[in-house]
């Protein structure tokens, strides 16, 4: 590709006031307004002074900076180029909106916290963002740290990682159709430990996922660092089934020795390599259960115990001296183990447990999009920007979901590309907005039919 003319017969000049360069946010903010943002962040935030103003306004602004790729306070303006005072009302200044920002206090943002849970399941009203959750829903909890730099961040500091920023919890809500969504979210210091407050987040996700039409099956996923009995112990409680990790204590080692030899299932582990000429899987993959009681602090105290099964997954070691002739006396193996009560099959739930790593891809679009920074020194202020990302996230998942198949499964990243960083030039026809979009887009049906979902008549939402 070249420039078709010369450099010097090229120029450019920013004079036109009638172009928007993220023409995808009108469906998207109509689609906010249909769930009933607005009218959330008036009832629910109460924040004194003019700081605290116009919450209505404020909040969905943010949201709508996000949904378009800011990452900073500075980059809300996104919201003020060109045509797009004549395609919103309310857009307030960067600065505004940080001063808003840093009026909250903790309890402001545990304000903002029943917006975000009651904005999800008005999404799931609208666009069909869990479909089969009346059969099957999961609930993924885990932590992640946002890197800060410099010594102005409240609550920075090196947690397990070595990396200095805040800790954030997130809990996400998915079905074996439909992609995952942010049910709760938390943050804390930056060396919490990573089920500190886990408990109280499961049960406030567990009541999100009901309201969204988790009617069946809810299973909680979790990695080793939430094996404890507070976490297991709500997820029973909020009326879920539990699969979670189990490091390799005493207790979990015996349990693991005592299977017998004869009781391993073969499985294809995944990404293995057929040997062509041992006719085998490298590397091979065993499956075997076993009756577990967990969490036995004191032996006399057996209503502290959780039972259920422990699924056992061993692999087996790589002998690097097999190529040179030399055979393994004894065969040796890595075990991982999964405690579950589970109703479903052996290796069903095996294998179900191992999908907990899509929560990664969540973080991943957080950090390249609203996380990518902390905008501010104030704790609270960036508690409130976690809550209004995931907002963000679920209201750009919604989105996906209205345009097309492809679409409802793609990367936050992708439907920003795609969808909401569309250019277009205002125009007026017959006393009516017309909207002109770039000829041959790609994905013009996708947008067109989220347009018309979101902009039309109110249609609800098919599961």
């Amino acid at each position: 590709m070249q420039v078709l003319h010369a450099p010097a017969a090229l120029s450019a000049v920013f004079d036109d006031p009638n172009l928007v360069s993220s023409a995808g946010l009108a469906p998207l903010v109509a689609l906010a307004a249909r769930a009933g943002l607005a009218e959330l962040a008036t009832s629910r935030v109460r924040v004194s002074g003019e700081q605290g103003a116009n919450p209505g306004l404020k909040v969905p602004a943010l949201v709508a900076g996000m949904v378009a790729g800011a990452d900073s306070i500075s980059d809300m303006e996104l919201l003020r180029h060109g045509g797009m005072g004549r395609l919103f009302s309310g857009v307030r200044a960067p600065s505004t909106l940080g001063i808003f920002l840093r009026a909250f206090t903790f309890g402001h943002v545990r304000q903002l916290d029943p917006v975000a849970a009651g904005f999800l399941p008005r999404l799931a009203e609208q666009a069909p963002i869990l479909v089969g959750a009346e059969r099957m829903v999961w609930l993924d909890v885990d932590d992640t740290v946002v890197q800060t730099y410099g010594y102005a961040k409240q609550a920075a500091a090196r947690g397990y990682t070595g990396v200095k920023g805040l800790n954030v919890l997130v809990a996400t809500a998915s079905t074996p159709r439909a992609a995952p969504l942010i049910a709760a979210t938390r943050p804390r210091r930056g060396n919490a430990r990573s089920s500190r407050g886990a408990a109280t987040l499961v049960a406030e996700a567990m009541r999100v996922a009901r309201r969204c039409g988790a009617g069946g099956l809810v299973i909680l996923r979790a990695d080793a660092a939430f094996y404890t009995r507070a976490v297991v112990s709500a997820a029973r409680k909020a009326g879920a089934r539990f699969s979670v990790t189990a490091p390799l204590y005493p207790s979990v080692t015996r349990a693991v020795a005592a299977i017998a030899d004869d009781t391993w299932t073969p499985i294809r582990y995944p990404e293995a390599i057929f040997d062509e000429a041992e006719q085998r899987w490298i590397s091979d993959a065993e499956v075997a259960e076993v009756p577990f009681a967990a969490f036995r602090a004191h032996r006399h105290r057996l209503d502290d115990q959780v039972t259920g099964r422990l699924i056992v997954r061993r692999v087996r070691r790589l002998n690097p001296r097999r190529e040179a002739g030399q055979a393994e006396l004894f065969p040796g193996y890595r075990h991982h183990a999964i405690f579950t009560d589970s109703p479903l099959p052996m290796l069903q739930a095996e294998a179900q447990h191992r999908g907990h790593a899509i929560i990664e891809q969540v973080f991943a679009d957080l950090k390249a999009g609203p996380l990518a920074h902390l905008p501010s020194g104030r704790y609270a202020a960036n508690s409130a920007w976690l809550v209004l990302a995931a907002m963000a996230f679920n209201l750009t998942r919604a989105a996906g979901a209205l345009a097309s198949l492809l679409h409802a499964k793609a990367t936050t990243g992708t439907i920003r590309r795609q969808l909401i960083m569309v250019p277009g030039r205002l125009a007026y026809s017959a006393r009516r907005l017309l909207l002109h979009l770039p000829a041959h887009w790609p994905w013009q049906p996708g947008w067109q039919q989220l347009f018309a979902q979101a902009c039309g008549p109110p249609t609800p939402a098919s599961r």
